[in-house]
């Protein structure tokens, strides 16, 4: 348990986050009094000083304070509040968090603002690494990224849209695991009941979005492939009769190989599916029990290699780094697996104990990788993704990652999963169907966004479905009608 204290300011959000990044996988309890026992941290604003302050069992150990500048906006108060408590906890524990004080999600998009105000790439880069303390090798990372993404975010148009469509059944819920994903034995009977009503809101999408142009269709979940062959046909040729699917990028996540038919993998090609997942996350036998995955790091290659024969051209892998009990070794392992397999991209995460994951409920069992072994991994996966002729493309990050680090897609040229870069960048609006599918809506001129949410239970959903859709009526813009 931590504690902290706020004194002269209300911005709690960025003192507890900046605090998590020293110490993960806590509990934080905001307070009024000094703890007697624990950790405390105040961090004040007063009289022209920002400062944070630590105290042990009680007693004050260490302090260290800026001056600020009465005039000075919120985004200056809030770097200046979270500079104090980076150098304090630095001191504290020794540690030299990489991405500085940074704490928010897309790195990339701080460096896409400046490139958009005129800004020169070295400006961004001693931007971030001399008034946010982003130590230069990620502030790098974070350019090219935005480089990438700028190239793709300058194709956009203002009727430009893209769908997700959310299935969300798996065969069983992965250790680390905190997505909308019920199992697929429990809810079996009620699969088709799911995808009726989910059509008759995609019904509702494809009205309006005859104003629009599709750009990009993303069947995830959960696990798609969770789907018998049937029904996955059912929900492709639903999509196949409701949108134009020829030149749009339409992806499906097709996810564990232990729910991936050499059938699915025809039908997902004959229905104009041009880009899959197939998410090993690993290729270690023992890290694959671990985590709760039903299959072999043979059935990832047979899966595969199946998927090649059937002529998919673009496949993603994704892998997880930091996984319990792995060490480096493990991941160059995964790696020189990945070499001989060649896909076309791969996402590489670092694992973020998720507060409804199996993983915090069993934290106590479980040994995670130190912040300096994950660097390592990091690195050997960054140099493999090199030799495999790929660049990054799309990187955020997440709360209670493990080391504090990111998540970065890579790809070769050309491959780039262009509606992993507009969910995360927020320049496009993205219809979305489904239990726990979140429709966000962007204005393209004043980049305001709008969402609208669906409920989470499969329950709920089914017999709630002409509110879903009610709540799209209400919330969407009507340009899209006609």
């Amino acid at each position: 348990m931590i504690h902290y204290i706020l004194q002269g300011h209300e911005l709690q959000n960025d003192v507890q986050t900046m605090i998590q990044v020293f110490y993960p996988n806590l509990h934080y309890m905001p307070t009024l009094e000094v703890s007697s026992s624990g950790l405390t941290v105040i961090s004040s604003m007063e009289k022209g000083i920002v400062s944070a302050m630590l105290y042990r069992d009680g007693k004050k150990v260490n302090c260290w304070s800026r001056e600020i500048q009465m005039e000075s906006g919120e985004k200056e108060q809030k770097r200046l509040v979270k500079h104090t408590i980076y150098e304090l906890l630095k001191e504290e524990t020794g540690l030299r968090p990489q991405w500085g004080l940074l704490t928010g999600v897309r790195p990339a998009k701080i460096i896409s603002g400046l490139l958009t105000d005129g800004k020169s790439q070295q400006d961004c880069l001693d931007y971030l690494t001399k008034e946010y303390l982003v130590m230069e090798h990620k502030a790098k990372l974070a350019l090219s990224v935005a480089m990438a993404e700028q190239k793709i975010l300058g194709e956009n148009k203002p009727r430009d849209i893209s769908l997700y469509i959310g299935i969300p059944f798996c065969p069983t819920r992965c250790l680390y695991c905190s997505f909308t994903a019920y199992p697929l034995a429990q809810y079996k009977d009620r699969v088709d009941e799911y995808l009726d009503a989910m059509f008759q809101e995609l019904d509702f999408l494809a009205q309006h979005s005859k104003g629009f142009d599709m750009k990009n269709i993303y069947i995830g979940g959960g696990t798609p492939t969770s789907l018998t062959e049937e029904q996955l046909e059912r929900l492709l040729i639903k999509v196949e009769t409701l949108f134009d699917t020829h030149n749009i990028e339409y992806t499906v996540e097709a996810g564990r190989p232990d729910t991936i038919t050499k059938e699915k993998l025809r039908l997902m090609k004959e229905y104009g599916v041009n880009r899959i997942s197939i998410n090993p996350q690993t290729m270690n036998e023992e890290t694959l029990k671990r985590i709760g995955r039903k299959h072999s790091v043979e059935d990832i290659r047979r899966v595969f290699y199946e998927a090649r024969e059937l002529g998919h051209e673009n496949i993603n892998m994704d892998l997880i780094l930091g996984l319990p009990g792995e060490e480096p070794q493990d991941v160059k392992n995964t790696m020189e697996e990945l070499l001989k397999l060649a896909p076309d991209n791969i996402t590489v995460h670092t694992l973020a104990v998720k507060r409804a994951s199996r993983l915090k409920e069993e934290f106590d069992q479980h040994t995670l990788a130190t912040a300096q072994a994950l660097e390592k991994m990091l690195s050997i996966a960054a140099d493999y993704a090199l030799r495999m002729g790929m660049v990054p493309y799309y990187m955020y990050r997440q709360k209670n990652m493990v080391g504090n680090f990111e998540n970065v897609g890579y790809c070769r040229p050309g491959k780039e999963g262009v509606y992993n870069v507009q969910i995360m960048e927020e320049k496009q609006t993205v219809l979305a169907v489904g239990a726990g599918a979140s429709t966000k809506t962007v204005d393209p001129r004043t980049d305001r966004i709008q969402r609208i949410f669906n409920v989470k239970s499969v329950e709920d959903y089914i017999s709630r479905i002409d509110e879903m859709i009610e709540r799209k009526k209400q919330g969407l813009p009507k340009g899209g009608l006609q």
